[in-house]
């Protein structure tokens, strides 16, 4: 359904190194004799850890180096020299994307609408469930629906059919709109800091099925969602997007609903949108995000 916009393909270097003098230099220095033209450039060090972190995107009309030899040349180059930890990228190369829901369909919705109106350089071939209410939403957007019911019994073996699913639709990386299961350490592993999650900001002080009653009985003046990356460590992962909105005594328990399922969906949609875009750098349990 997405389209590329602009013909001309693009590489995207995410990259991050001990902190030293010359790095922006020798990386710039890379792609201008080699006949490229840079098009975004954006740094940041960080003073604590001493670690250097860039992404550089450039156009490679008329790049002498061949696409496919870039990496090789980069890393040996360079990478090894200043021990750096990078990936690169290229915009004619479309990631894929599953979806997991359960039966809430505000954030699935949002996505998808991006989606078809091509606001996003993906392509979402699959969406996953464990149960069948949202089959309707995936018809109505031409989208495969897998539905795999998980209880403590079968869930070894329907994360290993969900693996087996995710890699027959070469699945890039994975979001959680609003699945309300917990994905296995192993499942985890299989796709490291590829599965984006959402959740509501009440965690970890309102647990339970019913938060939002737990915080409007409590006399909350702020409510908020957070996007990150899912580790082992149960909504503790690298975080990527966070919003807030105030309320107020006039709020209902149903106005907090809304407005905190308002807040789930965009900014879910912007944490995806830093992934595609590849603009997010995961180091140890935090992201550099850029702009």
């Amino acid at each position: 359904m997405s389209k590329q916009k602009n013909m001309s393909t693009n590489a995207v270097l995410l990259m991050h190194c001990p902190d030293q003098p010359g790095i922006i230099a020798v990386v710039t220095d890379f792609i201008n004799v080699n006949g490229g033209n840079i098009l975004y450039l954006d740094q940041h060090v960080d003073r604590e850890e001493h670690v250097f972190f860039m992404r550089v995107e450039w156009d490679l009309t008329h790049f002498s180096i061949p696409k496919e030899k870039i990496e090789d040349y980069f890393n040996t180059l360079y990478g090894q020299k200043y021990n750096m930890s990078f990936n690169l990228y290229f915009s004619d190369t479309m990631p894929r994307m599953a979806i997991f829901v359960s039966k809430m369909s505000h954030c699935l919705y949002d996505m998808l609408a991006r989606y078809t109106a091509g606001e996003w350089n993906v392509e979402i071939p699959l969406i996953i469930s464990n149960h069948p209410d949202l089959a309707t939403v995936a018809e109505r957007f031409n989208i495969d629906y897998h539905i795999f019911p998980i209880n403590k019994e079968n869930k070894v073996e329907q994360e290993a059919a969900e693996l087996t699913l995710l890699e027959k639709y070469n699945i890039d990386f994975i979001v959680l709109a609003r699945y309300m299961q917990v994905v296995s350490a192993d499942f985890i592993g299989h796709y490291p800091n590829r599965i984006i999650n959402i959740h509501h900001s009440f965690l970890p002080a309102f647990v339970g099925a019913k938060p939002y009653h737990a915080a409007f009985e409590r006399g909350v003046k702020l409510i908020g969602a957070t996007s990150h990356y899912v580790t082992t460590d149960l909504d503790a992962g690298p975080i990527i997007e966070q919003d807030i909105t105030r309320i107020s005594h006039k709020d209902t328990v149903s106005n907090l609903v809304h407005k905190g399922q308002d807040l789930e969906k965009i900014v879910l949609s912007r944490a995806v949108e830093k992934h595609i875009e590849r603009k997010i750098l995961v180091y140890k349990n935090k992201t550099v995000v850029f702009n």
